[in-house]
């Protein structure tokens, strides 16, 4: 297979993109950061991105697995890398933990955007054993007894608790949050009944939507989802004002020179439309989305103000 740089590629782009990094672009094996553990969502994606992005570029890229703190222990390691061949990859967290870690490892100004991946969109779920099926249902219940009906997250802060702590703020109801270390201990619970409902991923609560053992009432995202076309966003469902997209996306530390940033950008936008990485994106439940790093760098800061307000009126904080 013929291999190939990033000044390559950038002959397909507009004069203004042209602008040559001192020496060819990647020189090595470049290193994408996730920092979380393995075999949730963001390393799945980064492993489909892994392989066709290293092609492209004629180097190997490699995941790096740096979990902890709610993903800011390897956005710190990242943020310090010099070597001009790391990248980062994060999630909605990202934008959530300046307002829940007051003593971030890195500043935003230490990264530059490359551009948005996906969205993996979560769904309202309860155990099949209890009577609701609708958000109607669900939330009169929750009215007749305030303060005892339960929702499960995979931790403080993540896209899953917020569209709880989001859901109980916007229609009026005392639920209670009880935190797990994970999504997967967290379903378990849910399918066994220990706890109400859930917002978790369609990629971990399908399956069980599907064998029966949940019910699904609503999405989060702003829109219907292709994977559950008759299942009603919150918003339609009643909650107005709700909507939690949980996005994906790529940064890279400001070492990355000058001139490989635009063509990097335009490759990631260029593999997530071939069809081959979005068939595999979808097996994971992945929307891919649109946009290039102007985009994301306005997503990012409409996100951190977003989330930041919320998280501060109701007052989250990090386990």
């Amino acid at each position: 297979m013929r291999r190939r740089s990033l000044l390559a590629l950038a002959a397909t782009l507009p004069l203004p993109a042209l602008a040559q990094p001192v020496r060819p672009w990647p020189e090595r094996q470049l290193r994408l950061v996730v920092p979380f553990p393995p075999g949730g969502a963001i390393d799945a994606m980064a492993r489909i991105l892994a392989g066709p992005m290293g092609e492209a570029l004629g180097q190997s890229v490699v995941v790096e697995n740096r979990a902890g703190a709610g993903g800011t222990t390897g956005t710190g390691a990242a943020a310090q890398a010099t070597d001009g061949h790391t990248l980062l990859m994060v999630s909605i967290a990202h934008a959530v933990n300046p307002a829940l870690y007051p003593r971030l490892p890195y500043a935003e100004a230490d990264f530059v955007p490359v551009g948005p991946v996906a969205v993996v969109p979560n769904i309202l779920v309860v155990p099949a054993a209890r009577p609701w099926r609708s958000v109607a249902e669900l939330v009169a219940e929750a009215r007749r007894r305030p303060g005892t009906l339960t929702y499960a997250s995979a931790g403080s802060g993540t896209s899953i608790h917020l569209a709880g702590a989001l859901f109980g703020d916007l229609a009026g109801l005392g639920l209670e949050h009880v935190p797990y270390r994970g999504s997967a201990p967290a379903v378990t619970d849910l399918v066994a009944g220990r706890v109400d409902m859930m917002f978790d991923s369609v990629t971990s609560a399908g399956p069980h939507v599907a064998s029966g053992r949940l019910a699904s009432l609503a999405v989060t995202t702003s829109q219907r989802i292709a994977a559950m076309p008759d299942l009603p966003s919150m918003a339609e469902a009643g909650v107005s004002g709700f909507a939690v997209d949980p996005w994906f996306a790529m940064l890279a530390p400001r070492a990355l020179p000058a001139g490989a940033r635009a063509p990097l950008s335009a490759l990631l936008s260029r593999l997530l439309a071939d069809p081959a990485v979005a068939e595999r994106l979808a097996r994971i439940g992945a929307e891919p989305m649109t946009g290039d790093a102007a985009s994301l760098a306005a997503l990012l800061a409409e996100e951190t103000a977003r989330w930041g307000a919320f998280v501060r009126r109701a007052g989250i904080q990090p386990e």
